[in-house]
């Protein structure tokens, strides 16, 4: 491992803990690379883990980060001594996800380093995907239960990989009972658990064994059919999003209500966040707390959704706008019927000629780079947003 600081103090200090119960060779660095060829000079070595202070220039610190990050399969640990909440934030959108705050025990050193070579690890995968470019990420999340985050989830993914004509995988971690396969009208012998207890062993293939694969060839890894709850560490995540990632064109994940989900799972610069919620009080607080929650933390693209909508509601635009501190993204249009009709048939919303279908599709389009017919022939969205 790499230890990078000009605080002399910091760093052979941290370097003498981790050698007390570390094996392996330690490389110290007293300054930061200040050009990329020596950043690159640097990352080429192929650190398992660097551990890089914030504390004596953090602007050059950062840069080392990103590219650490980006252009390297390291694992990175921030250490400071100043635990500056706001340099913490920028840290976490550089893609860090492990800090240690000096001075620590060396089990908290441990532990964090335990955690970032798992990280590692699951960034490295194999020889053959490293080459290949990360698919793009794409969550939905709900701000309250019933705000048919699965049922968006599902046509998203279905209309993503029609359009596109791409790899799409759509992963159920609305655990531990999912609905994603139902809604779809397929069966699956594997599920999300069988891929999270096995994280270590994790790859493409294994991972393809355990998806199933929709007629319009979506593949999707359902959520497990019983309830028996199972503690899984966020590194599984991390691995199963990697994994998947390298795999696929385009990977969608139903979340449902796991508004943890942007602090305990790894997402990379081409990731979007469905914000899912309906225009009511309890809807707007909850989105109005994960919106304000999300922006204090700092993470990947955020859009809202406001699902089910009329234009004639209690609440009005300018309020609901006002609620959420910004203005929805996407209005999908109210179809109970659509719906009803899709649950009980699994035939997916995106196949028939409606409103609502035409809005989730208009979603997979943008995404793809592509504009909907519709407004190509007039001129405007039947959705504006």
């Amino acid at each position: 491992m790499a230890i990078i600081g000009p605080n002399f103090l910091l760093r052979s200090g941290l370097s003498r803990a981790i050698s007390e119960f570390q094996q392996g060779h330690i490389s110290e660095f007293s300054a930061y690379p200040e050009t990329f060829d020596e950043t690159t000079a640097l990352l080429v070595n192929g650190y398992d883990i660097v551990l890089i202070e914030m504390d004596s220039d953090s602007a050059l610190a950062l840069n080392l980060i990103q590219s650490a990050v980006e252009h390297s399969s390291s694992a990175v640990v921030v250490y400071s001594a100043q635990g500056n909440a706001e340099m913490m934030v920028q840290c976490m959108r550089a893609g860090v996800r492990e800090f240690l705050q000096l001075p620590c025990t060396l089990d908290e050193i441990d532990g964090v380093l335990i955690r970032a070579a798992s990280r590692g690890a699951a960034s490295a995968l194999s020889a053959g995907e490293m080459g290949k470019p990360d698919g793009g990420l794409f969550v939905f999340l709900g701000a309250k239960g019933g705000s048919g985050v699965t049922t968006l989830a599902c046509n998203f993914a279905v209309s993503l990989a029609q359009e596109s004509g791409k790899n799409t995988l759509l992963i159920d971690l609305n655990l531990p009972l999912g609905d994603a396969a139902i809604n779809l009208g397929i069966r699956s012998t594997y599920s999300t658990m069988d891929a999270l207890q096995n994280s270590s062993r994790l790859d493409s293939k294994m991972l393809e064994t355990l998806v199933v694969r929709h007629s319009c060839g979506l593949a999707v890894l359902a959520a497990p059919t019983d309830i028996k709850p199972d503690q899984v560490s966020n590194d599984a995540y991390d691995k199963l999003l990697a994994v998947a990632r390298k795999a696929f064109d385009f990977v969608v994940v139903d979340a449902g209500l796991r508004q943890d989900v942007h602090r305990t799972m790894s997402f990379g610069d081409c990731s979007t966040i469905f914000l899912v919620t309906q225009v009511g009080i309890p809807e707007l607080r909850n989105a109005n707390r994960f919106i304000s929650q999300f922006a204090h933390d700092g993470g990947p693209k955020l859009e809202i959704v406001i699902n089910r909508y009329e234009k004639k509601l209690e609440i009005s635009d300018d309020n609901i706008n006002k609620a959420l501190t910004r203005p929805p993204k996407w209005r999908v249009p109210n179809n109970f019927a659509a719906v009803k009709r899709m649950q009980n048939t699994a035939t997916p919303l995106v196949s028939e000629d409606t409103a609502i279908g035409a809005s989730i599709r208009e979603m997979a389009l943008a995404v793809c780079g592509k504009m909907p017919e519709v407004a190509k022939k007039k001129g405007f969205s039947l959705f504006g947003h």
